[in-house]
């Protein structure tokens, strides 16, 4: 099966040896995108913030890839504090359209970089 990398200036660059996403197989695998704009590389501040570029960091690598957060089939949020799950929650449902996709969000102790929230996401690729 063909794998095809993903790289958009739209999102963070990758700070490791892996790919903004992966499209084989009519999907997009994200990898986890945190809450950094990409035109200045600065973190945004507080979870509201960062799940909101996070999320709009989702929907351009998915552009990129050919596909949209309407495709959306599986999210996993990372989050670092188990209190912000309803803000998390609040941002997300403004950014993800019904029917909305399978979703995990366990709590993490510590995220890199001082980062609060990572989304990752699988999608189909649309025609």
């Amino acid at each position: 099966m063909a794998r095809t990398a993903v790289s958009t200036e739209a999102a963070p660059a990758a700070i490791g040896p892996y790919s903004q996403a992966i499209v084989a197989g009519g999907f997009v695998f994200c990898s986890g995108t945190p809450g950094i704009d990409p035109a200045t590389g600065v973190l945004a501040e507080g979870i509201e913030a960062q799940t909101e570029q996070a999320l709009r960091n989702l929907a351009a690598i998915l552009a990129a890839a050919g596909s949209s957060m309407a495709a959306l089939v599986k999210t996993t949020i990372f989050y670092t504090n188990v209190e912000d799950f309803p803000l998390i929650n609040e941002v997300y449902a403004r950014h993800v359209p019904d029917p909305a996709p399978a979703r995990s969000a366990p709590a993490n102790a510590v995220l890199p970089r001082g980062i609060l929230i990572s989304i990752e996401a699988i999608a189909q690729v649309e025609a």
